[in-house]
C-alpha cells in the first residue's frame, strides 16, 4: 500500500501542475543504470544530455533546444552556479545521496521560492537524502562499492544520526578513480579500424555534510560540500590521427568546488517566508601541452567566487489566493592569470512578484521578474548595465467532472545575460554580444489515474511547445581549440512535441512492473533574417538538435528481485549550422540491462547486490562528434544498510 500512496501523491502532483514536470524517484534512480545525475537525466522527455565521452567527460542538459546555458540546477531549493561559463557539469553529481529529480519546463508551482527560480526557461530540482528513523532508531549507515569497465572503483559512505528530536545530520563521501580506456571503431574512405580511447582517466573526490533542524512552525538546513578532481580532457578523433592522445601530451584539468548554504523557512499563519544563504568558491586549472606560449605549455588558473541571499514571502489571501514577492542578490568573481585578463565581477539583483489561484478544478498562476545586472572590470570599459522586467502566466483546467484529465498551458518570457567566457575571456570573448531573449509558448494536457487491478495507475503528459529565441548566443572554434569566436544569431524558432507515459502493474500479486515510455519531436530551425531576406542555413535544424528521440523504461520486481531494462534512441542530427552531408550523424540507440537482489541481514539491516550491462549490442555512435562513445561495459553494486 505504500507504493500505491506514493505513486497516487506523485500522479496528482504531476496531474495538477500548471508546467510540464517530470520526477525521478529515490527507487527509480537507485535502478537505473546510472552513476551520476547526468546519466539519469537521459531517461527524461524533451532533454538531450551532451556527453563529451569517457566515464569523467564533460555532461551537459539542453532542454527543448534553449541550450545548457538556460536550465537552472538547484540543489535543496538553493541555485547551483557558474558564471564563468554557465554550464553545470551533471557528471560531478552523485545519485548517492539524491532523493528525488523534478524537472520543470517553465515555472515551478512552489510560489516560496528564490526569484532566481523564475529567472530560467527550465529547472531541474535536486532534493538531497533527509533522514527519517523508526522504531527507536537513532543512526543509520550504508556503505557501498560500485566496480566494472574502465578499471572503475568508486565506493561511498553515508552515515545520518538523529541528534535529537529536533536536529538530524548526515555526512555522505565518496571516491571515484577510473583509467577510462575503452575501445572504439575508427573509420574513414581508407580505413576501418579499431583504436584505444586514451587521456579520459578520472580521480575524484566528494564529501559533503548536512544539519536539517525543525523549529515551531518551520526547519532549517545547512549543507557543506567539497568536490576536488582531476581528470584527463580527451581530443577530439579526427581523420588522419589514429595515435591516441596520451595523458602526458594531452588536455589536463583539475576543479575544486567548495560551498556552503544555508535555508530558513517559517510560517505564521497565513504568512510564510524563507531566507537562503550561500558562499561557493571554484577553482580550476587547465592545461595543454600542445600549445606553447612564451613561458612554456599552457597553463591557467581560475578562481570564480559567488555570494547569494535571498528572501521570499508568501501570503495567503484566502484559501483559494496566495500571493508571494521575492528579492534576491548575487556577486560573482572571476580571477585568472592570462594576459590581458578583465577580471570581471557581476551584481545582480532579482525581484519577482506572483500569485496563484487555485480552486478544485481550476489554477491560475502568473509572476513578474525584474532582473538588473551590473558588470565591473579591471583594465576595460565595463558595459552599460541590464535591466529588464519578464512576465510568465500559466493555468490548469479540469474540463470535465471527474478529475483524472486536466488541460494546462503557459507562457514566459526570460533573458540571460552572457557568461564571462562569452564576454571577457581573453581570447573567445567579445563584449559586443547582446542578451539572449527567450519566449515560450507551451499546450498540453495530463491524465493519471490509480486502479484497483492488476493495472495500479496510469499517467499521461502530452505537451506541444513554441520557442522563439533571439540574439541565440553561438560559440564556433577558431584556430585551434583554445580560440573561438562568438556572436549572436538573431533568431531561432523551436516547435516541438513531449509525451510522458507511465504505468504501474501487479501480476498475480507477485510481480510488480512499472512501465516509462518517452517521447520528443523537436524541430529547431535557425530563421536569422537580414533586411527581410533570408540568411545563409536559414531553415535548417540547428546542430546536435534530433527531430526524433524517446526512450522506454521497464522495471520488474518479484519480491527481493528486481530488473531493469531500458532502450534510449536519438535520431539523425547535424554537427553544424549546414544541414549538409559532411555535417550528417547518423541516429544512435542503446540498449541497457541490470539485475539484482535485495538480501536481509541481521539486525535490520539490508544488503542489495547489483549488476548492470550497458549499450548491450555493443553499438558504436557519438553524441557529439569524433567524440566516440563506450561500447559495451558492465557494473557491479554493492551496498549495505544497518
Amino acid at each position: 500500500m505504500d507504493t500505491v500512496t506514493v505513486s497516487s501523491l506523485k500522479n496528482s502532483l504531476v496531474l495538477r501542475s500548471t508546467t510540464p514536470l517530470q520526477l525521478l524517484s529515490k527507487k527509480q534512480l537507485q535502478q537505473l543504470n546510472s552513476l551520476s545525475v547526468a546519466d539519469a537525466t537521459r531517461f527524461l522527455s524533451g532533454v538531450q544530455l551532451k556527453d563529451y565521452g569517457g566515464i569523467g567527460g564533460l555532461k551537459t542538459i539542453n532542454i527543448r533546444s534553449m541550450g545548457s546555458n538556460q536550465t537552472q540546477i538547484f540543489l535543496d531549493g538553493i541555485a547551483i552556479g557558474n558564471a564563468q561559463n554557465g554550464q553545470v557539469d551533471l557528471g560531478k553529481f552523485s545519485l548517492e545521496n539524491v532523493d528525488e529529480i523534478a524537472l520543470y519546463n517553465g515555472d515551478t508551482q512552489t510560489l516560496l521560492q528564490p526569484a532566481k527560480s523564475y529567472s530560467s526557461a527550465s529547472s531541474m530540482y535536486l532534493t538531497s537524502n533527509t533522514p527519517t528513523f523508526e522504531n527507536g532508531e537513532t543512526r543509520k549507515f550504508r556503505a557501498g562499492i560500485k566496480t566494472g569497465s574502465f578499471g572503475l572503483i568508486n565506493p561511498s559512505f553515508l552515515f545520518q544520526k538523529q541528534i535529537n528530536q529536533y536536529l538530524t545530520a548526515s555526512i555522505s563521501t565518496e571516491y571515484l578513480n577510473a583509467h577510462g580506456h575503452y575501445k572504439f571503431r575508427l573509420t574513414d574512405a581508407n580505413y576501418d579500424t579499431t583504436a584505444r580511447r586514451e587521456n579520459a582517466d578520472i580521480d575524484a573526490f566528494r564529501i559533503e555534510s548536512i544539519l536539517n533542524g525543525k523549529i515551531k512552525g518551520g526547519a532549517w538546513q545547512t549543507h557543506l560540500y567539497f568536490y576536488h578532481s582531476g581528470r584527463g580532457l580527451p581530443d577530439a578523433v579526427i581523420e588522419n590521427r589514429l595515435k591516441p592522445t596520451s595523458p602526458e601530451l594531452g588536455q589536463r584539468q583539475k576543479d575544486r568546488n567548495i560551498f556552503i548554504q544555508s535555508s530558513l523557512t517559517k510560517q505564521f499563519s497565513r504568512y510564510s517566508y524563507t531566507l537562503k544563504l550561500k558562499y561557493a568558491n571554484d577553482y580550476v586549472f587547465y592545461s595543454n601541452p600542445n600549445i606553447i606560449k612564451l613561458e612554456g605549455p599552457l597553463k591557467n588558473n581560475y578562481h570564480q567566487q559567488e555570494g547569494y541571499a535571498s528572501f521570499a514571502n508568501q501570503y495567503l489571501i484566502t484559501p483559494e489566493w496566495t500571493v508571494a514577492l521575492s528579492s534576491d542578490w548575487q556577486w560573482n568573481k572571476l580571477n585568472a592569470d592570462l594576459y590581458n585578463f578583465s577580471y570581471p565581477t557581476r551584481f545582480t539583483t532579482l525581484v519577482s512578484a506572483a500569485t496563484k489561484y487555485q480552486t478544485e478544478r481550476f489554477t491560475l498562476q502568473s509572476s513578474l521578474l525584474a532582473t538588473f545586472v551590473q558588470d565591473k572590470t579591471k583594465y576595460y570599459q565595463s558595459p552599460d548595465d541590464k535591466h529588464e522586467i519578464t512576465p510568465a502566466v500559466s493555468l490548469s483546467w479540469q474540463p470535465f467532472e471527474y478529475p483524472t484529465f486536466r488541460i494546462r498551458s503557459f507562457y514566459k518570457n526570460i533573458f540571460r545575460m552572457p557568461t564571462f567566457n562569452d564576454l571577457y575571456y581573453t581570447e573567445i570573448g567579445s563584449t559586443l554580444l547582446d542578451p539572449e531573449y527567450t519566449e515560450q509558448f507551451d499546450f498540453g494536457f495530463t491524465y493519471a489515474k490509480t486502479y484497483h487491478s492488476a493495472l495500479k495507475f496510469v499517467s499521461l503528459q502530452t505537451d506541444a511547445y513554441y520557442n522563439i529565441v533571439k540574439n541565440k548566443i553561438i560559440a564556433t572554434p577558431a584556430s585551434n581549440q583554445f580560440r573561438w569566436t562568438m556572436y549572436n544569431l538573431d533568431r531561432v524558432q523551436i516547435k516541438g512535441v513531449d509525451v510522458v507515459i507511465r504505468s504501474g502493474w501487479n501480476v498475480a500479486n507477485c510481480l510488480n512492473l512499472d512501465v516509462g515510455i518517452n517521447y520528443t519531436f523537436q524541430e529547431a530551425l535557425n530563421a536569422t533574417t537580414i533586411n527581410g531576406k533570408m540568411t545563409y542555413n536559414k531553415g535548417e535544424q540547428i546542430p546536435y538538435i534530433p527531430r526524433h528521440s524517446g526512450s522506454f523504461i521497464l522495471q520488474a520486481n518479484i519480491n527481493s528481485l528486481f530488473l531493469n531494462y531500458s532502450f534510449i534512441y536519438t535520431g539523425e542530427r547535424y554537427s553544424q549550422a549546414e544541414n549538409i552531408t559532411a555535417n550528417y550523424l547518423q541516429p544512435w540507440y542503446t540498449h541497457d540491462l541490470s539485475i539484482g537482489k535485495d538480501f536481509s541481514l541481521l539486525k535490520q539491516g539490508k544488503m542489495r547486490v547489483m549488476t548492470e550491462l550497458n549499450n548491450l549490442l555493443n553499438q558504436p555512435y557519438e553524441v557529439v562528434r569524433n567524440f566516440p562513445m563506450p561500447g559495451r561495459n558492465y557494473r557491479l553494486r554493492a551496498t549495505i544498510d544497518f
